[in-house]
């Protein structure tokens, strides 16, 4: 059964809290903030744009992370914890009929995605491509659960006759049959005009009508609202064109969301590269290799680099088959498809069965599994068809005989080669990496370009600098005629190529700055080689006479400098962190690690020992008309309470016990049993029946509200019983506590997946493990604090501690969750130093206090292997935090 990751289980976990709080709340702005800082992401201001009572927050998830199966379950997510509804009406909106007719495959047939929304509303799920939405049924509203995959320029139009999805069909008009003036709904649908009229038989007499469309049929029903690759979809007219169908949510999924300006998305949770890669869903480190001798160079080594490949491949453990994809001119080039067919079985005699063409014109990779064993296809040439509609992770070799800056398709492209295939770590190392050969004039553009690319595919600067790895094929072939790497042929991660116009002024240049630069000269033009880090003297000498403009300078060097600092961090060169012993308790004469699950089972958590009592008053959110005639004008207006039936004392068909039934399989939690559940339901109902204001048709007709009201309730009684358990399991004089290497906590070199914002002051943490520092300032008091830990002799190396990144962050148990300290130190006598940073507002508040109590537990029980500081800018003694620091060592 598919299992989503970590980071998209964290995704949903956040959509799920958001809505939540905008339906309990009816805040939208303030339910924003708190998910922000409930994930530790920077508060930043929401943005309504044209939709003040709609939720409209974004997802950001770098190319291969997942974003359709997102979409699936966002479904649900969105439909339970906002809408309340058990059949939801979904648009979902992508930038192209390829991607279109992809969607719609997998929605209908991917076990992935299948599964989950029959499990989620009960397999009473359809999906429409908007081609087929005259087949949708009237009685299938509120009984199905409807997803419609359109692409977004079906909708985006100024003119609405000019669209399908607009215009009168006869095929709509049972959704409309009971539809009256008197619906709040009524004025919100587009109404018949002139030029709708001689269209679908439609006259002057229908002039004023509700127009039986697909478009009024969503503004009815007010959908959910799904946009793929919303980046294409942050303009004034596509704004316009959303209002239109009046969505109760918008939920935006793309690597590169815009960030500035007006029309910036709100971000609501973003995944990094280092985070996929730390969840094995691509390769990573990109080994890029310039080819400045001619495309052919760039093809052989493409070629050579995928049969290498291939014999690694026999030895894993799954079925791997190398593949490059290379990337064509178009017609008007030199190297065209044809050109490279040729090349391939010419030169490099690669039979003609290995090779597929895939252009608009040539389809031969149509009705192919490429992941079959007996497919023979190695090498796949397109010139941008496959942009959009394959995905294989096998494809390993990415090799461009076009200028990479003349066309942005090999954005892309590349993404193809980075998938990991079956989303799991391999055995031999160079199968977790991707390889770009290009053919470029310019030895100082190639490696740029490429960087953009990955840019745009949704990595950060500073990850670009880490994940991309140059390998200088300037001076010769890389391999010998066996296809072996030469020995001389390095990674060359610390250098950088700047073409100039004038020499370098190095008179101010110190003795170090010299020795890094060479100047060479490359088909006429000059070009400066830095090997190490560039200094701020160096830069400023760079930028006089570089012939890229200054801010692209900058920027080269800022990611230069970023690669030269993580080439040398004790992770990349191989330095093992100290392993840490857990916090662990003795619970029914058993060894268990302290955490919640056993606070509760050492308390002896049992949901039908607290009280069946919740204070719970329904809300009627439906608004009532009067309807009638005057004279010949149809008049409505607003009635009150006591002008209408009340429902609520109504009969109905449900009856208590399968209210409770349906309430079971709402709340259903993991540590309670259904025996438990099912018993404290109907508690719960008795004691709510016995309230003369409240009728069984009441719950019923409130049945989510009511749901979620239950789960809250149970969730407060979970803290009580965890609160006491805690105490009770660590801290009574019953309590066995050991810190033990039996339960034990590793930083592993290639695990550290830091999202943005990372570190990037001017000082370099020189013995930080890992080579981005996530969430620290350049300046204040943690930033003080952290360099006083790099600074001092007694430490080997440090990490900034993630906060809630499972197995990538050390914790310990609190009450009710987890705590993160900020520092893990190793110090050299092989000691493991935990350092948690306070300042002066927190340092002796309740959440401090007990921080430190535990803290102080593990280290106590450690036998001397760890220790734990709580660390503030001035003690009591008037100690700074080096003293402190000191102090706790000795």
């Amino acid at each position: 059964m598919f299992q989503l990751k970590s980071y998209q289980q964290g995704a949903l976990d956040t959509l799920a809290s958001f809505f939540k709080r905008c339906r309990e709340t009816n805040n939208i702005e303030t339910s924003f903030s708190e998910s922000l800082k409930e994930n530790n992401f920077t508060d930043v201001p929401y943005r309504a744009y044209k939709f003040d009572n709609t939720p409209y927050v974004c997802v950001r998830i770098p190319t291969g992370g997942g974003k359709t199966i997102l979409g699936t379950y966002a479904i649900s997510t969105a439909a339970k914890e906002f809408l309340s509804k058990s059949y939801p009406i979904t648009l979902w909106l992508v930038p192209t009929t390829t991607i279109q007719q992809q969607t719609v495959a997998a929605l209908k047939s991917n076990p992935a995605y299948t599964e989950h929304l029959n499990k989620a509303f009960a397999n009473n799920v359809s999906v429409y491509d908007i081609a087929d939405v005259n087949q949708i049924r009237s009685q299938d509203i509120g009984n199905k659960a409807i997803i419609v995959v359109s692409t977004l320029a079906n909708l985006r139009v100024t003119k609405t006759t000019d669209r399908k999805v607009y215009q009168y069909h006869e095929d709509f008009e049972p959704h409309f049959s009971k539809l009256t003036s008197a619906n709040p709904a009524f004025d919100k649908l587009e109404k018949v005009t002139e030029d709708d009229v001689s269209e679908n038989g439609l006259t002057v007499r229908d002039i004023g009508k509700v127009k039986y469309s697909f478009a009024n049929l969503l503004a009815l029903y007010n959908p959910l609202v799904i946009v793929d690759e919303a980046h294409n979809a942050r303009t004034p007219l596509t704004f316009d064109t959303l209002k239109r169908v009046y969505p109760a949510a918008i939920m935006e999924f793309t690597a590169t969301p815009n960030t500035t300006g007006t029309n910036a998305s709100n971000i609501l949770y973003h995944v990094s590269a280092a985070q996929l890669k730390a969840e094995e869903m691509i390769k990573l480190p990109i080994i890029l290799t310039e080819h400045v001798n001619g495309w052919e160079e760039a093809v052989r080594d493409a070629v050579l680099t995928r049969e290498r490949l291939a014999v690694k491949a026999q030895k894993d453990t799954d079925y791997i088959r190398p593949i490059v994809l290379l990337q064509a001119e178009s017609k008007s080039g030199k190297v065209t498809v044809d050109v490279l067919k040729q090349c391939l079985m010419e030169q490099h005699h690669i039979d003609e069965s290995k090779i597929a063409i895939a252009t608009g014109t040539q389809r031969e990779l149509d009705g192919l599994d490429i992941f079959q064993p007996d497919c023979p296809v190695e090498f796949v040439i397109t010139i941008e068809a496959l942009k959009e509609g394959w995905d294989c992770s096998f494809a390993y070799v990415f090799c461009s005989v076009k200028q990479v800056s003349s066309s942005k398709d090999a954005e892309q492209l590349l993404g193809r080669v980075l998938r990991m295939p079956y989303a799991k770590r391999r055995v031999i190392e160079d199968l977790n990496r991707a390889y770009a050969h290009l053919s470029t004039n310019s030895l100082a553009q190639a490696a740029k370009e490429l960087a953009d690319k990955l840019i745009a595919m949704g990595f950060e600067e500073l990850e670009v600098a880490t994940f991309l790895r140059q390998q200088d094929a300037s001076q010769g072939e890389l391999f010998d005629s066996s296809g072996n790497k030469k020995p001389e042929s390095k990674l060359s991660p610390t250098t950088l190529m700047v073409e100039v116009k004038d020499v370098v002024d190095s008179t101010l240049l110190t003795e170090e700055d010299r020795s890094s630069i060479k100047v060479s000269e490359v088909e006429g033009r000059k070009v400066v080689t830095v090997t190490g880090k560039v200094s701020d003297t160096l830069k400023k000498a760079l930028e006089k006479v570089a012939i890229e403009p200054k801010k692209s300078i900058e920027r080269s060097i800022k990611m230069h400098n970023q690669s030269v600092y993580a080439a040398q961090s004790p992770s990349e060169n191989g330095a093992k962190f100290a392993v840490l012993p857990r916090l662990c308790v003795m619970s029914q004469g058993e060894l268990e690690l302290a955490e919640k699950e056993v606070f509760l089972d050492a308390f002896g958590w049992n949901l039908l020992d607290y009280p069946a009592v919740l204070d719970y008053k329904p809300t009627e959110d439906t608004t009532s008309f009067s309807v009638d005639l005057q004279g010949k004008k149809v008049k409505y207006s607003f009635v009150d309470d006591t002008q209408t039936l009340n429902l609520n004392f109504a009969n109905t068909d449900v009856t208590q016990d399968e209210l409770v039934g349906w309430l079971d399989m709402e709340c259903r939690q993991s540590d309670v049993t259904q025996r438990e559940m099912t018993g404290f339901m109907s508690n719960v109902i008795n004691h709510l029946m016995k309230k003369p204001e409240l009728t069984l048709t009441t719950l019923i007709r409130n049945k989510y509200p009511l749901a979620n009201a239950i789960q809250d309730l149970v969730s407060e009684y979970r803290k009580q019983a965890a609160t006491k358990g805690y105490q009770q399991a660590l801290f009574s004089n019953e309590s066995e506590v050991l810190t033990t290497y039996d339960f034990s906590y590793e930083f592993k070199a290639n695990n550290y997946p830091a999202r943005p914002p990372y570190y990037s002051g001017s000082y370099d943490f020189n013995k930080h493990y890992y080579p981005q520092i996530e969430d620290m300032k350049s300046s204040g008091e943690e930033f003080d604090c952290a360099q006083i830990i790099d600074l001092m002799p007694e430490v080997k190396h440090w990490v900034r501690n993630l906060v809630r990144r499972e197995e990538a962050s050390f914790s310990l148990p609190l009450a009710h969750g987890n705590f993160f300290p900020d520092f893990i130190v190793e110090l050299n006598d092989g000691r493991i130093l935990v350092v948690e940073y306070k300042g002066e507002a927190y340092k002796t508040n309740d959440d401090s206090a007990e921080k430190r109590l535990v803290g102080d537990l593990w280290a106590k029980h450690s036998q001397g292997n760890c220790l734990f500081l709580m660390a503030v800018k001035k003690d009591d003694n008037g100690q700074g935090v080096r003293q402190q620091l000191l102090n706790i060592i000795s």
